[in-house]
């Protein structure tokens, strides 16, 4: 989770085969405030859109293919959604973070 300035709020190390709906709820425990929260389809799930309403903080995730009822979403603001890969970025730049050279999270 990063801020509209590309730094990181919050990290979450899961394995590979973990879906993001479900590591999304420990990572918005860590919220700040904020007026609207982007997010890619992959975060595009009943409970972390009501967890994000219940933070006051409007949603915008496009929906997925599969989704009968469409939610409000919006592609204006979602050009925005291009910090957290700027952040990404700015983090590969260091070698030891690049490479993952440790094999625990800690």
């Amino acid at each position: 989770m990063t801020d509209a300035c590309c730094r990181p709020i919050a990290f979450l190390l899961t394995g590979g085969q973990v879906a993001d709906c479900t590591a999304a709820d420990g990572l918005l425990d860590r919220l700040l405030a904020a007026e609207i929260l982007h997010g890619d389809k992959g975060y595009d799930s009943d409970a972390v859109r009501r967890k994000i309403e219940s933070k006051g903080v409007a949603p915008n995730i496009p929906p997925k293919i599969n989704r009968r009822w469409k939610n409000c979403f919006s592609p204006w603001p979602y050009r925005h959604r291009n910090a957290i890969e700027r952040m990404f970025g700015r983090l590969k730049d260091f070698r030891r973070i690049a490479t993952r050279y440790d094999r625990l999270e800690a």
